[in-house]
């Protein structure tokens, strides 16, 4: 990419944003942040507990997130957040209006069987259909592309550089 923008991989649970997001960061050479690291206690407690977060709840997890991309702005990252609503992404845009979103997209049987074989995420399977029914994908006025999940985690990454460059052009 010509210019170092902060991108944020986006999607459901057990897309592969905590894969992916390290290898595009390395690709890009930029840093990565894992945007599960920014949830407060309270959230992942209650994700923990099969519980799925209200707007309440994400809002402190988005402002946090778009604050470190607004201190990326001009540096270039690579930062995982859902980013499931479009407002979610309006709230991270409002922190770093030149973010670009990387929509990790797939499969629902293809991620269910990825989140089964994860160890030690808190976030269960159970909670696959609410993320789903919750989410919007990107639509044409928003900075970003979507890349399918299918294949290897190298493969992603080359098919989102790939999309991310013809973005940048």
């Amino acid at each position: 990419m010509s210019t170092p923008h902060v991108v944020v991989v986006m999607g459901v649970a057990g897309t592969g944003k905590t894969t992916i997001g390290p290898l595009l960061a390395a690709e890009l050479g930029v840093p990565y942040a894992e945007g599960d690291d920014f949830h407060p206690p309270a959230n992942i407690a209650k994700m923990s507990a099969g519980t799925p977060l209200d707007d309440d709840d994400r809002w402190p997890w988005l402002d946090a997130i778009g604050a470190w991309a607004h201190e990326r702005a001009g540096l270039g990252g690579v930062v995982s957040s859902s980013a499931l609503k479009r407002v979610y992404r309006d709230r991270l845009r409002d922190g770093a209006p030149d973010a670009l979103f990387l929509h990790l997209t797939g499969d629902r049987a293809l991620i269910e069987e990825r989140m089964a074989d994860r160890k030690g995420h808190f976030m269960p399977t159970a909670l696959l259909d609410s993320q789903f029914a919750t989410l919007q994908p990107l639509q044409a006025d928003e900075a970003g592309v979507s890349v399918d999940v299918s294949g290897t985690p190298e493969e992603i990454t080359q098919r989102a550089v790939a999309a991310l460059r013809r973005l940048d052009s």
